[in-house]
């Protein structure tokens, strides 16, 4: 075990390096320190601990996580990892987010996490949307028409992607909507099966939504470019 003292003395050798090495603002600093001591911490906690493999759709699902308040890094990360869940294998049953108890329920299962991937990927681009988009455009706002412009199209980059998601949620959908499945329900997942019925009854239509707003952001667009240096 590394003693209290060791531990200062680490902390004061970096600190020394990072001014050595020109990191003078307190951000970067921060940030370098808060590295070391994690380094520091794992390698403390490295004897006992044990190797995980991120191998199957589970796997990588489990690394998806909300924030309450997601920054731009935050999104990319789950949709990396969102990413990497859709293109992997499924685990054994056993280790299945349900219990599988017949082919059947295995089938559905996996279309019914197909189709929840693709939820959850459009639901993190809308987000990554949202963070480029601007509402309305203002005739204040020609000083910084290029800049808003710029995000804008960033936005609408992320809206049309949408689309392609939404298609494949409707696919996994539909495969786990077939009358092979009639009064099969895996009720431990049910707002998975809650999501597959609003699907097909279409109370849930990503597409309505991109179209809205895809059709709002172009006016911004167009608003914005019709700007002059007159007009404010």
């Amino acid at each position: 075990m590394i003693s209290i003292m060791s531990k200062n003395n680490f902390l004061m050798r970096i600190t020394n390096l990072l001014k050595k090495a020109g990191i003078t603002k307190f951000a970067h600093a921060k940030f370098a320190l808060v590295l070391a001591i994690a380094m520091l911490t794992f390698s403390i906690a490295a004897p006992s601990a044990h190797a995980y493999v991120v191998k199957y759709k589970e796997d990588y699902y489990r690394l998806y996580h909300v924030h309450h308040q997601q920054f731009p890094e935050d999104c990319l990360e789950n949709i990396y990892w969102l990413e990497k869940a859709v293109s992997a294998d499924f685990a054994n049953p056993y280790y299945a987010f349900t219990k599988v108890e017949t082919e059947r329920e295995w089938e559905k299962y996996r279309y019914l996490f197909q189709m929840h991937l693709n939820l959850k990927l459009i639901e993190q681009h809308l987000r990554m949307a949202r963070i480029y988009d601007k509402k309305a455009a203002y005739f204040y706002d020609a000083p910084w028409k290029d800049e808003y412009l710029r995000n804008l199209k960033q936005a609408k980059s992320y809206y049309q992607a949408g689309y392609y998601y939404w298609q494949e949620a409707k696919l996994w959908a539909e495969k786990a909507n077939t009358s092979q499945f009639n009064f099969l329900y895996i009720t431990s997942l049910q707002n998975w099966e809650d999501e597959r019925e609003r699907i097909v009854t279409e109370q849930l239509n990503y597409k309505a939504i991109l179209d809205r707003e895809l059709t709002r952001l172009q006016k911004v667009i167009d608003d914005l470019e019709a700007m002059t240096q007159k007009s404010y």
